[in-house]
């Protein structure tokens, strides 16, 4: 083999996109956030897409990997017996929040970035 190989980027269909953020499945009651202020205890005070204030959790499964600061931009699912809390499924590097904010995926209410 000749050393460029493994420098050739790998032959894929261009109609195919490629999706490297994950976006919030809406059937499944998922949300963007902003988180606003921490409580300690893995729970933060977020501010929701429709424009609700909820209590974020942060699961045990992902509680290690995941640091979340003020300002950050989050998947949340609400819950379905309390409407005011809501679990933390994912937090977006700023990197990441900028691009959606570009595609313009975000709502007017969290598009700061």
């Amino acid at each position: 083999m000749s050393p460029d190989t493994f420098n050739r980027p790998n032959e894929t269909n261009p109609e195919e996109e490629i999706l490297r953020t994950p976006y919030p499945n809406k059937k499944e009651g998922e949300m963007f956030g902003i988180a606003d202020q921490l409580l300690g205890a893995s729970r933060i005070k977020i501010m929701c897409a429709d424009g609700k204030a909820r209590m974020g959790r942060i699961p045990g499964k992902i509680r290690k990997r995941m640091w979340i600061r003020e300002g950050d931009l989050v998947i949340i699912k609400p819950w379905d017996f309390q409407d005011d809390k809501a679990d933390i499924l994912y937090r977006y590097t700023k990197t990441q929040a900028s691009y959606l904010s570009r595609k313009k995926v975000l709502p007017k209410s969290l598009d700061v970035f």
